[in-house]
C-alpha cells in the first residue's frame, strides 16, 4: 500500500474504524499489499482506515516482539491522534498480524489496553494469519530437530530466542510468549475484548510455522493426508476446512494398503535423489553463509534495541503487565517447569490417556473469573482424540489452554497448488500459485471481518 494511503487524510471522510495491518519475519508492508487491498476494495475510505504498520521491515523484525510491539503501538498511537486533530476520531479498532506480526500484534494490543485507549475505542476484529503463536520449536524425534532447536534459537537474535521460547523476559522469569497467554496479563484482557477473534493456519507444507502453533493445538492430524478424510466449507472448498468437523481418521477399508503406500513412496524418494544431491552440496554452504549473516544481523539487532530503549517516550510502555499480582511461589514453579521440560521426551507416551497430557479441561469454571468478560464466543477447543498428541513442552501447553479459553473462531487452510503455502495463504505476492490465498482472504472479508 502507498505511503499516501497512510498519511493522507480526507476532511470529508467520516470512517470511524481503524484497521491495523502487522506484517511478519523478514517481512514489510509490501507482502500485505494485496490483504490491504482486498478490504480497501470491500471497505472504502468512508467506512474504514487502514494502517499497514512500517517501523519493523526488514531486519528490523529481528528485534523481538517487545520491541516490535512499541514499534506497532507508536505508529497506532500517531495516526489516532491525527486522525482525532482532522475531525475524524477513530471509534473502532481491527488489528490483523501475518505470522510474527500476529505475536506483535498481541503485544501491541496489551499496551493500547494499558493506556486506556479501550476505555473510548472499541475493539471489534482480532485476526492472525500463519502465526507461530506456541512459538516455533520443533516437536518431532530424532537429533536433526534438537539441533534445529538449539541453532534456529540462537541466530535470529531477539526473535529467535523468543520464538523458541529460550528467553527470559523482563523481570517475570518467564518467557515472553508465555506471558503474552497469562490469564492476568494485560495481553489476554487486551486479546478478550475484541468480539470476533479468528486464526487462518496452514494445514500442511507451511515450513515458516507449522499447523501446531498457528492452529494452537497439540495434535498434527495433517502429517499422512492420505489417512484422513477431510471435509470442507461450502464456497470455499477445497480450501477452508469446515471447523465444526474439519477431519476425522480413515477406516482400514479406505486407506491406502501398505503395499501402495511403500510403492508410492519408492517411487518418490526416486524422484527426489537429484533435489537431495544438491542439497546435500548446498547446505554446508548456506549454513556457514546463514550462520555468518545471522551473527551480524544479531550484533545490529542488540545495537538497535539499545537504541530504541534510550529513545523519547518509552517510559509510557514500561507498564505492568500482569494485572493480577503473580506471587514468588508461581514464578519459581514456572521457571522449574522450563528447567524440567528440557529433560522431556519427543514424544508423549501411547496409551489410554493417563499419560497423555489433556489440553481441553480448561472451562469457564476453571478460568480465573476476573480475567476476561463474560463472552459469547464459541470457544474452538485443541485436543482431538483421535490423534495423538505432539511433545510440546509444558509452556506450549500452557499457552493452548490458555489461549483456547480465551476463544478463537479457527479456519484451517488447504493450500494445494503450492509448496509456499505461509506466503500463499495471504497472497504475498501476486503470482498464479498463489491464487489460492484468494480464496482464504475472501473468506476472512465476507465471513469475519464485521465493519
Amino acid at each position: 500500500m502507498e505511503e499516501s494511503e497512510r498519511t493522507s487524510i480526507d476532511p470529508k471522510r467520516r470512517a470511524d474504524h481503524l484497521c491495523v495491518l502487522v506484517h511478519g519475519l523478514w517481512g514489510n508492508p509490501n507482502h500485505l499489499e494485496y490483504l490491504a487491498k482486498a478490504l480497501r476494495e470491500k471497505h472504502p475510505e468512508d467506512k474504514l482506515n487502514i494502517l499497514v504498520a512500517k517501523s519493523n521491515s526488514g531486519t528490523y523484525t529481528y528485534d523481538g516482539i517487545e520491541t516490535g510491539g512499541e514499534r506497532v503501538t507508536q505508529e497506532v498511537e500517531t495516526l489516532l491522534q491525527e486522525l482525532e486533530s482532522k475531525g475524524t476520531p477513530v471509534a473502532k479498532l481491527s488489528v490483523v498480524g501475518y505470522s510474527l506480526g500476529g505475536l506483535i500484534a498481541r503485544y501491541a494490543i496489551g499496551l493500547l489496553y494499558s493506556k486506556g485507549y479501550f476505555e473510548k475505542i472499541q475493539p471489534v476484529n482480532f485476526t492472525t494469519f500463519a502465526s507461530p503463536h506456541l512459538g516455533v520449536r520443533t516437536p518431532l524425534r530424532g537429533y536433526q530437530s534438537h539441533l534445529w532447536n538449539a541453532f534456529g534459537s540462537r541466530t535470529l537474535s531477539i526473535s529467535g530466542r523468543q520464538l523458541f521460547t529460550i528467553d527470559t523476559f523482563r523481570d517475570t522469569k518467564r518467557p515472553i510468549l508465555l506471558v503474552l497467554a497469562d490469564p492476568d496479563s494485560i495481553f489476554i484482557r487486551a486479546l478478550s475484548l475484541f468480539p470476533n477473534r479468528a486464526l487462518y493456519a496452514n494445514v500442511i507444507n507451511d515450513r515458516s510455522a507449522p499447523y501446531y502453533t498457528t492452529a494452537i493445538t497439540a495434535t498434527d492430524p495433517f502429517i499422512d493426508l492420505d489417512a484422513v478424510d477431510i471435509r470442507y466449507l461450502d464456497n470455499y472448498s477445497p480450501n477452508i476446512l469446515n471447523p465444526e468437523n474439519p477431519v476425522s481418521p480413515k477406516s482400514a477399508q479406505e486407506a491406502l494398503s501398505l503395499y501402495t503406500r511403500l510403492s508410492t513412496g519408492g517411487q518418490s524418494l526416486v524422484t527426489r535423489i537429484p533435489l537431495y544431491t544438491a542439497l546435500a552440496a548446498l547446505i554446508p554452504i548456506a549454513t556457514i553463509v546463514w550462520t555468518i549473516n545471522s551473527g551480524v544481523q544479531s550484533f545490529r539487532s542488540n545495537r538497535r534495541v539499545q537504541l530504541h530503549e534510550q529513545g523519547q517516550g518509552l517510559d509510557s510502555y514500561r507498564i505492568p503487565l500482569l494485572m493480577g499480582g503473580k506471587n514468588a511461589s508461581s514464578t519459581i514453579s514456572g521457571a522449574f517447569r522450563r528447567v524440567n521440560s528440557a529433560h522431556g521426551h519427543d514424544y508423549l507416551p501411547d496409551s489410554d490417556g493417563e499419560d497423555t497430557q489433556s489440553i481441553d479441561d480448561t472451562t469457564p469454571e476453571n478460568t480465573n473469573a476476573n480475567a476476561m468478560p463474560n463472552l459469547e464466543l464459541k470457544r474452538t477447543t485443541s485436543r482431538k482424540a483421535d490423534f495423538p498428541t505432539l511433545a510440546l513442552s509444558d509452556e506450549q501447553f500452557e499457552m493452548i489452554r490458555n489461549l483456547d479459553n480465551v476463544g478463537w473462531k479457527k479456519y484451517l487452510v488447504h493450500i494445494q497448488n503450492h509448496r509456499h503455502t505461509h506466503a500463499a495463504i495471504i497472497v504475498r505476492m501476486q503470482k498464479p500459485g498463489f491464487d489460492e490465498g484468494k480464496v482464504v482472504v475472501r473468506h476472512w472479508l465476507d465471513e469475519e471481518f464485521e465493519i
